[in-house]
């Protein structure tokens, strides 16, 4: 009897293992006072306060200080000889919109048919149920902006949050990005060049990429100037829905996010900027450190895209990627570091930041990067991004630096002061093996 209920405990334990991922609930609103005591915390604006607590009501930061006395009945979590950190953020992702990286085009919701798909929501296609998902919380990721890819201009971006039952539920700031992928100038391939190439070659034809890509641009020009026209109209005979749909770039309650890599993409960029009046935002950038002091003086942000690659062009040093962060943050340029590895399904983000911490950043520079920049950039800075008296509890707890590979162990997620689950496929694989193997 006792071999039959042990090989029973065993089956459920298995099963309970394979269909743990299943229920992973979304956690319930927070109500009351939580407290997280004793602990380092990073605020992510650069500064450090040791031996502090962090006080939450509901789901908002009440204040940081190292002489809080925790109310009676609270939630209390010991932070003695942890650190806390703002939730990390993805600064531009297909996060629940691909599923399996150069795979199955049935997980993949990420592109749409034709050039100019203005109106393309990416929020819509976000998958709430994406495996993805658990194992970027278990990385400290909480937040992350999804947009959509292909064409030459995509769609909109939306900020989601990593625990909701499905898309309504996830947005947390809605359609903020359009984005465009600019026609690269440079006849390449491999490595990070950048969009189109080839504009109108037929086969076998000999195309100068440099007048392909700025025929390409004129067109880009074109509608933004058409859209622009349309919008100054009062009264519209009939309703043009791609162009409706940048309508917050002429009022800046949306930015630009224009995906380039090489200086003449960038320049382009900036020129948008100047003769349309958007809020433009580099994405890829991965030549940016050419002409940091440029996007400075014309207040354009980066997304580094991959920091963990190599470099753009064969005269880069083998370490450019690397050194690239800290160029800009001595330009004073405001830049956030990403993660758009497929294979790595983008859990890298803070080992990314660790990596920009070694070549020339400090840690909380390189924390911002991940956390406060990253908010700014995407418009959610007033309300996330840092541990700061009246925003969001977006917070996670950790054994060590959460830069740092071998002690970036999270504990503790908090989403709007709710304390999220960390199980993921991952985790529940590394028991089964535990399991399988007598591994304590």
């Amino acid at each position: 009897m006792k071999k039959i209920f042990c090989s029973l405990s065993a089956i459920l334990l298995l099963a309970g293992i394979a269909t743990a991922q299943e229920v992973v609930y979304p956690t319930p609103a927070f109500k009351g006072k939580l407290y997280i005591t004793n602990a380092t915390i990073h605020i992510g604006n650069g500064q450090v306060v040791e031996g502090a607590t962090v006080e939450v009501n509901d789901s908002k930061i009440v204040q940081v200080s190292t002489t809080i006395t925790p109310a009676s009945g609270a939630k209390i979590v010991d932070g003695k000889g942890k650190h806390v950190y703002p939730g990390l953020i993805l600064s531009s992702t297909d996060l629940g919109l691909k599923e399996i990286a150069n795979g199955v085009r049935g997980s993949n919701d990420f592109t749409e048919l034709g050039d100019y798909n203005t109106s393309i929501r990416s929020i819509t296609a976000y998958n709430t149920d994406s495996r993805v998902i658990n194992v970027l919380k278990s990385n400290g990721i909480l937040l992350a902006s999804v947009a959509p890819e292909g064409g030459v201009i995509s769609g909109s971006s939306t900020v989601v949050q990593l625990d909701a039952w499905n898309w309504e539920d996830a947005a947390y700031k809605m359609d903020g990005g359009i984005h465009v992928n600019m026609p690269s100038f440079i006849a390449r391939t491999g490595r990070r060049g950048g969009g189109f190439r080839g504009f109108g070659a037929a086969a076998g034809e000999a195309v100068d990429p440099n007048k392909a890509a700025l025929d390409k641009v004129d067109e880009i020009k074109t509608f933004f100037s058409e859209a622009k026209a349309y919008l100054a109209e009062p009264t519209h005979t009939a309703t043009n829905l791609k162009l409706e749909a940048v309508k917050g770039l002429f009022d800046k309650k949306q930015k630009l996010f224009v995906h380039a890599d090489q200086v003449k993409q960038m320049l382009v960029a900036i020129d948008f900027a100047k003769e349309f009046g958007f809020s433009v935002v580099i994405v890829g950038g991965s030549e940016s450190f050419l002409i940091a002091d440029l996007l400075k003086a014309n207040n354009i942000p980066v997304i580094l895209n991959q920091s963990h690659a190599l470099p753009a062009t064969e005269d880069d040093d083998v370490d450019q990627p690397y050194k690239t962060p800290a160029a800009l943050q001595k330009a004073g340029v405001l830049f956030a570091i990403n993660d758009a590895f497929d294979e790595a399904r983008y859990r890298n983000l803070s080992y990314n930041a660790g990596t920009a911490a070694t070549y020339g950043l400090t840690k909380e520079e390189a924390l911002s990067a991940i956390t406060l920049n990253a908010a700014k950039i995407l418009g959610i800075d007033a309300t996330t991004g840092s541990i700061e008296a009246g925003k969001d509890a977006n917070i996670i707890v950790t054994d060590g630096d959460i830069l740092d590979m071998k002690s970036s162990n999270v504990a503790y997620a908090f989403i709007q002061g709710r304390q999220v689950s960390l199980d993921n496929k991952q985790q529940q694989l590394y028991e089964r093996y535990k399991y399988k193997y007598g591994i304590k």
